[in-house]
């Protein structure tokens, strides 16, 4: 007799999405064995079977939202199935060796049939297409009926695929990156039709179904009791491909954390991996090196993006980065995992000072010498770095003290054909801006054919980024350890500005100054910017 099984409690959920449904129409499902796999924003969450049978209807499908009560699936439970393996067990205890061995046995029965049996694709619900995104068997493998095959991936979801039969694999009908559809072959498998019945008469051997004996078996008693043999023989710390047992909801989330699922251990039911063992994975790998994140190396235990083989997507090429590009990506990336940084934008009225730059530049034409507003910028940089010398400052190795410096030498970065470089310039606040331009002229040259030298590009207690010759309104800098602040310049930009009485047109230089807030807080870093507004907008606040 059918018996309809409903949807459970779900804790108070409503309209649960459906992401995987485990079984299919004429399935042999036993006690406690996942039927469907639901996930809400919060949790995933597995739906066993009450009672074993054989699954004559399913309600649902993958995507559908599912509620406390709702009929899901009916399954016609196997009322004889406890007492035929029970007396199958009888029978095989009352077998003596002896009559076993002289007894004569039909060949029909004495030896184990095999078949070919192509396997397909099964029900997608509606999907078409759908790529396959990891093998999880190969040729010669032997596998049982629950075992996953494939992992598909559509714009919705992901879905194991299982076998459906046990059997030995003969061949494979598809590779990672195929696209697949209901009904399409995915392998030929041998599969067994029957088992020796001098094989269960041999008491020394768990893994053979001492239910055999019968002939006319049902599949109910083999299936429910094969499964626990693979089980105690499964190794419990770690996993070949398909051993793996795990929902698409787990897979998709050990991908994003770039986990390895066979070195997960798995705590759910029948040896599934859940979502929290791939979480408690993380953490534990995380905590094991922390002490590597106390030393500077927190860069260690962030989990590597996937790799991913763009060429199945189209033409490409490789071109290996240079050895300036490595050194950059790979500062920038111990920066910005080790500094807490934050960014403080302003705008600063450079009207009169744009005015008088192109007056310098008459004068100094014969000279040879122009002025940008870089040397301006780091002249007025220097200014306020010796009112607020934490901005100079550095923060101690073990973190615990602030090192104050009694000199300001400001590092420029300078874009150049093989990537960006930072010389720096020494003692600013002692040089006039004519020294300014013509030190960073050289400097920029030096850099641009490739000829600074080291100790051009150390020492430097803060820096100065300017995109204003490209473009942009703001952007925010990366605080470049052991200094604890940069400040970047974009493109001035004519706008107006309220004078009290009316709007006027004012050359405004936006300001983007990155600090590191294990040192500066902000109303320090609102303090500096204001200050340095202040001298750009009126170069006699430097001369005070």
């Amino acid at each position: 007799m059918a018996n309809e099984y409903k949807i459970p409690d779900l804790g108070g959920a409503a309209d649960v999405e459906v992401i995987e449904v485990s079984v299919g129409v004429g399935d042999v499902v036993e006690a406690e064995q996942t039927l469907l796999v639901l996930e809400t924003d919060k949790a995933s969450m597995e739906i066993p079977a009450e009672t074993s049978g054989t699954v004559e209807a399913l309600s649902v499908q993958v995507g559908d939202k599912v509620n406390e009560g709702d009929v899901f699936i009916s399954i016609a439970s196997s009322a004889g199935g406890q007492s035929d393996e029970a007396q199958d067990t009888v029978v095989s205890e009352n077998v003596q060796p002896e009559a076993a061995n002289t007894e004569a046995v039909p060949a029909e029965t004495a030896q184990t049939k095999s078949r070919k049996k192509d396997i397909a694709v099964p029900d997608l619900g509606g999907s078409e297409g759908v790529e396959v995104i990891e093998l999880a068997v190969a040729v010669g493998d032997v596998i049982d009926a629950e075992q996953t095959i494939l992992v598909l991936e559509s714009d919705k979801a992901t879905m194991e695929i299982p076998a459906g039969e046990a059997g030995t694999i003969v061949s494979l009908a598809v590779a990672v990156g195929d696209k697949v559809s209901q009904g399409d072959a995915m392998l030929t498998l041998m599969a067994d039709s029957s088992v020796s019945v001098s094989d269960s008469t041999v008491v020394d051997k768990p893994p053979v179904d001492n239910s055999a004996v019968k002939t006319t078996k049902t599949p109910t008693t083999t299936t429910a009791t094969a499964e626990p043999v693979a089980a105690n023989n499964a190794e419990p710390e770690s996993h070949s491909s398909g051993e793996i047992h795990a929902g698409p909801a787990v897979r998709k989330l050990a991908r994003e954390f770039g986990v390895d699922l066979s070195q997960v251990s798995a705590t759910g039911r029948r040896g599934r991996i859940t979502k929290d063992d791939v979480q408690l994975f993380v953490k534990q790998r995380l905590n094991s090196s922390a002490t590597a994140v106390g030393s500077g190396m927190s860069g260690a235990c962030i989990p590597a993006v996937p790799e991913v083989d763009f060429a199945k997507f189209g033409p490409v090429t490789s071109e290996p980065l240079n050895n300036i590009k490595r050194a950059t990506a790979k500062a920038m990336t111990t920066a910005w995992l080790n500094v807490p940084q934050v960014t403080q934008f302003d705008q600063a009225d450079i009207t009169d000072l744009e005015t008088y730059r192109k007056q310098q530049n008459q004068l100094y034409q014969h000279q040879g010498i122009r002025f940008s507003i870089v040397p301006f910028v780091l002249k007025a940089i220097a200014k306020v770095m010796c009112e607020f010398p934490q901005f100079g400052a550095s923060l101690s190795a073990d973190g615990e003290s602030l090192i104050i410096k009694d000199y300001v030498h400001i590092g420029v970065a300078v874009d150049t054909p093989k990537g960006l470089l930072v010389p720096v310039i020494r003692d600013v606040d002692r040089l006039s801006v004519t020294e300014i331009t013509q030190q960073l002229n050289e400097k920029a040259q030096s850099a641009r054919e490739g000829k600074l030298t080291l100790s051009d590009m150390q020492g430097g207690c803060f820096s100065l980024s300017s995109l204003g010759g490209i473009g942009g309104t703001a952007f925010t800098p990366i605080v470049n350890p052991p200094e604890v602040a940069i400040l970047g310049l974009s493109k001035s930009e004519t706008k107006p500005v309220w004078n009290g009485q009316e709007f006027v047109p004012r050359l405004m230089l936006p300001l983007s100054l990155s600090y590191d807030h294990r040192v500066i807080d902000g109303a320090e870093a609102a303090r500096f910017s204001q200050r340095l507004v202040a001298c750009l907008q009126d170069l006699r606040n430097v001369l005070m």
